[in-house]
């Protein structure tokens, strides 16, 4: 039988990453971070717990994406009212708000339960590079 490891709260150590987006494509950057906020590059993961670190990820506005998608991929809100759908191109979201576009994706990347909301507490997006976080490891 095997048998599940159960870190104390008091035994996790939560780090902080630093990731450059510039450097990543959207999704290969959202699965990443989401990887990290999770937890599961540690031993001591348990599905159940959140066990994750902090990440910061920086230059938001120098995302990379590939094909078309600056173009053709949409945003939608709902208001809750008929007719109330409102639309959002990428490209446009960018210009105004990189971090929102980097915050949804990663997100996305995240299961729909009690956990994703603490978990997406730890991640800190940055517009540029200057930030006042201190750093335990920069992934490139």
């Amino acid at each position: 039988m095997n048998q599940t490891y159960l870190p104390k709260t008091s035994d996790i150590k939560r780090r902080w990453y630093e990731i450059d987006a510039s450097k990543f494509t959207l999704g290969r950057l959202a699965t990443r971070v989401a990887s990290l906020l999770r937890g599961k590059h540690k031993a001591s993961f348990t599905p159940h717990m959140d066990v994750g670190d902090f990440v910061v990820v920086t230059n938001a506005e120098k995302i990379k994406l590939t094909g078309r998608k600056i173009l053709q991929k949409e945003y939608f809100r709902f208001s809750g009212y008929p007719g109330g759908i409102k639309r959002e191109i990428l490209r446009d979201v960018l210009k105004k708000k990189p971090e929102d576009v980097v915050y949804r994706a990663v997100r996305n990347m995240l299961a729909v339960n009690r956990l994703r909301k603490p978990i997406l507490k730890r991640l800190k997006i940055v517009r540029n590079d200057k930030h006042n976080f201190n750093i335990d490891k920069k992934i490139s």
